[in-house]
């Protein structure tokens, strides 16, 4: 579950906790509402914090002398690391 799946939580917890005027003696459909729409919160900013982890971005510079020549050689790699966290 991560964007989508905490959205789709909110949705669901303000049908029950506003939409519903249903009365039972043995079950609280506003409460639960109200517990989807903070669990619904929760996933989504989880879902946003990895996704924004996922694209952090890599600079990295090597430098040497050619032994040849004796000029000073640079390369420079940057790249994005989309790999899935462990």
């Amino acid at each position: 579950m991560t964007v989508g799946g905490g959205i789709a939580l909110i949705v669901i917890g303000a049908i029950l906790a506003f939409a519903f005027n249903l009365d039972n003696s043995w079950i609280d459909l506003h409460l639960i509402g109200y517990i989807l729409m903070g669990a619904g919160v929760i996933v989504f900013l989880i879902g946003l914090i990895v996704l924004f982890r996922r694209r952090q971005s890599v600079a990295t510079t090597h430098t040497a002398v050619d032994p040849t020549s004796g000029e000073r050689v640079s390369r420079h790699v940057s790249e994005i690391d989309d790999s899935p966290l462990p």
